[in-house]
């Protein structure tokens, strides 16, 4: 007797392993599911890039400046740095929760919003604890003004209003600087007047970027290149902001609050701001201009510690 056997009726011998490894998680995993809604990458992580350096840069002067002051790391500065990403990371659930209820978006999210907010909130309570019982209460003072700010964030997303808004941004990067007198006093292990002088210096620098970002893309959308007169009236309060920016620097270096070439790393985006406005971006990318304006941002960063 002859069995014949029809190989093309057979599936592939990959698709037979997917099948059965998908029938395997089914039932070795009961929860794959619930995984599959809440890790999404787009609520976990923020969408903006560029906001990063926002806390970033002012966590790390505040660190290198306290180790060049004779600080020390130590577990409330860790602690410290944990609890200002988490609160940082958890903007990103949380608005995606409130567009959820708002009718934004998708009710579906509202599982993954729940969870990641739920996962960076315990982080950030476990790290304040530790900040607290380590002797260094003084964290809760300096994020109070982050809950209105934050409130009002909210407030205008669930009004589609967020987008394009100068006076949130800039009060908010005025929160964010915060993290940098933080880390120093966490490195010195004490309260010391300058960190509320790298609290404004790293606030007015990410203020001065912000207010160029707004420039270059208003730019963008020009039609044609403008002549030499508009291109410097349009850029006149970016080049304010950047140039008292080293103003104030060198009036620092001056009564010996800052080091000798403290004005160095504004002059970076000083420069970078007398650039943008002599060379529009006309049809430039958004995403080109942040990734140029975070190159600027970096650079100021790290010359800015060299100089301590």
């Amino acid at each position: 007797m002859t069995i014949v056997i029809n190989v093309a009726e057979r599936p592939p011998y990959n698709e037979i392993n997917v099948i059965g490894f998908t029938k395997l998680m089914s039932i070795l995993s009961p929860a794959a599911s619930f995984w599959r809604r809440v890790l999404k990458r787009h609520i976990a992580l923020p969408a903006e890039h560029g906001a990063w350096v926002f806390l970033l840069s002012p966590l790390l002067i505040g660190y290198f400046v306290g180790l060049s002051r004779g600080g020390a790391w130590s577990a409330s500065a860790g602690w410290l740095g944990v609890a200002a990403l988490t609160a940082f990371l958890a903007r990103q659930p949380v608005g995606t929760a409130v567009k959820a209820y708002s009718g934004r978006r998708s009710r579906h999210d509202l599982s993954a919003a729940t969870f990641w907010a739920a996962v960076y909130g315990l982080l950030a309570l476990v790290a304040v604890a530790r900040l607290v019982l380590g002797g260094a209460p003084w964290v809760l003072l300096l994020a109070l003004p982050a809950g209105p700010v934050f409130a009002w964030h909210l407030v205008l997303i669930s009004r589609r209003a967020e987008r394009r808004q100068l006076g949130v941004e800039l009060v908010g990067s005025g929160v964010f600087a915060l993290a940098a007198p933080a880390a120093y006093w966490a490195m010195l292990g004490r309260a010391d007047p300058l960190g509320w002088w790298l609290w404004l210096l790293a606030w007015l620098q990410s203020s001065a970027s912000i207010v160029y970002a707004y420039l270059r893309l208003e730019q963008r959308v020009l039609k044609v290149m403008p002549a030499m007169a508009q291109r410097w009236r349009r850029g006149r309060r970016a080049l304010l902001y950047a140039g008292f920016n080293v103003l104030l620097a060198l009036a620092l270096t001056a009564v010996r609050v800052g080091p000798p070439l403290l004005a160095l790393p504004f002059a970076v985006q000083f420069a970078e701001t007398i650039w943008g406005t002599l060379r529009p971006a006309v049809g430039v990318k958004p995403v080109v201009i942040g990734v140029r304006q975070l190159l600027v941002s970096s650079l100021f960063t790290l010359v800015f510690i060299l100089v301590w």
